[in-house]
């Protein structure tokens, strides 16, 4: 049974496509540490349906994830003329490690505390956040 798990972090946010009877696909590409002195293999994913809807907010470019599918090998020719493989990753399940990651949004500058009273003591300028119980 051809069946691999690759488990490792997305390279950049995931892309949702359709195909032309409407089914959607999301591509997303994972890279697999092979080591401190080995370079990352790529792996590029695909996820059909439903699953692909839902999890396509979530699958962004650092998440940690691990996949199980099915592997094939694409030879291409890239645009300089050279032959390439591709591994490529029919996704049966995916799982999200190391906790989900909330999608990206705009950033907030932080809420301004209120001014504290003058009570006469000094401590008027000190944060009431205590880093310790």
């Amino acid at each position: 049974m051809n069946s691999i798990t690759v488990t490792g972090n997305l390279g950049k946010d995931a892309e949702m496509r359709a195909l032309p009877d409407g089914t959607n696909i999301l591509n997303f590409s994972v890279a697999d540490s092979q080591g401190k002195d080995k370079p990352a293999i790529w792996w590029n994913c695909a996820l059909f349906g439903k699953r692909a809807d839902s999890l396509r907010k979530y699958l962004i470019k650092g998440q940690q994830v691990t996949v199980i599918g099915t592997v094939s090998e694409r030879e291409y020719t890239d645009k300089d003329g050279n032959n390439r493989k591709s591994m490529d990753v029919r996704v049966n399940d995916v799982a999200l490690q190391g906790g989900r990651k909330e999608p990206q949004q705009e950033a907030r500058p932080p809420a301004k505390k209120p001014a504290k009273p003058d009570t006469g003591s000094g401590f008027e300028d000190m944060d009431d956040d205590i880093p310790f119980n």
